[in-house]
């Protein structure tokens, strides 16, 4: 089913490493143009390199998708180098775990910014472009964490959850004017954005040890595996999803 995004223009947040990464390489395998924005320029330069290495058509973009300016100036520019923005990935996120009555004013502002502001931030800016053509695919990277916590992650948590409900809030808002908004909830997936957590756990490997215990399925996920899920929500082939939370995690919330 090659080509399921042909031409369509697509930016992805966070894209210089993990979910990102691999969202970014899968939407350019289908067709997509892929602008890679990352805050680490390096990283989100190797996986363009890795697209056109490929066949593909990806730029690079270095931003701190906390900055509401910068947000506006990476969808301005990407629709003047492209012609449009048919596809926002909001993945980037940072995960800063910790007990809570000993996170700091920084974790927190850190994370709030970061995972609630800057999706909204690119929200915005996108989607008056996005009513310009009548249509869009937006796709929230959310968290199980999202609808069920764990232990030290009260603020990212409460972080992801909020991106549950700006999911909903923006999908009733354009439904009826062809943008479509909808989020994915991944559970334990290995990605460094998980390290830290698993440190307070006890370490990454006894995580992996007991994983059965909390993700049913009995592994973390790949990747790729959550990659092909924001394929289809960017793709025509969910045309009739908008506001729907899809969880990918092994069973997690099944218990």
């Amino acid at each position: 089913m090659a080509g399921r995004v042909e031409g369509l223009v697509a930016i992805v947040t966070g894209a210089g490493s993990g979910i990102g990464e691999a969202s970014a390489v899968r939407l350019a395998e289908e067709g997509a143009i892929v602008v890679c924005a990352d805050i680490n320029e390096i990283a989100a330069k190797a996986t363009a390199e890795i697209i056109v290495a490929t066949g593909g058509n990806a730029r690079a973009a270095a931003i701190d998708i906390s900055d509401s300016t910068a947000c506006s100036l990476l969808v301005n520019q990407t629709v003047a180098d492209f012609g449009s923005i048919d596809i926002l990935v909001n993945n980037a996120g940072v995960n800063l775990p910790g007990v809570f009555h000993e996170v700091t004013n920084e974790t927190i502002d850190r994370t709030l910014n970061v995972n609630v502001k800057g999706a909204m931030y690119l929200t915005r800016a996108a989607i008056p472009f996005m009513l310009e053509k009548g249509n869009g695919s937006i796709v929230n990277m959310s968290s199980v964490n999202g609808l069920v916590s764990e232990p030290y992650l009260s603020v990212y948590s409460a972080s992801k959850g909020a991106i549950v409900m700006f999911t909903r809030g923006i999908a009733l808002d354009y439904a009826k004017q062809g943008i479509r908004c909808n989020a994915i909830c991944p559970g334990w997936v290995d990605t460094p954005i998980n390290h830290a957590h698993a440190k307070m756990l006890g370490g990454l490997d006894h995580v992996y040890k007991t994983i059965d215990s909390f993700q049913p399925i009995g592994r973390p996920g790949t990747s790729r595996e959550i990659a092909n899920l924001v394929l289809f929500l960017a793709s025509d082939e969910s045309s009739f999803m908008t506001g729907s939370i899809v969880s990918a995690d092994g069973g997690m919330t099944a218990q």
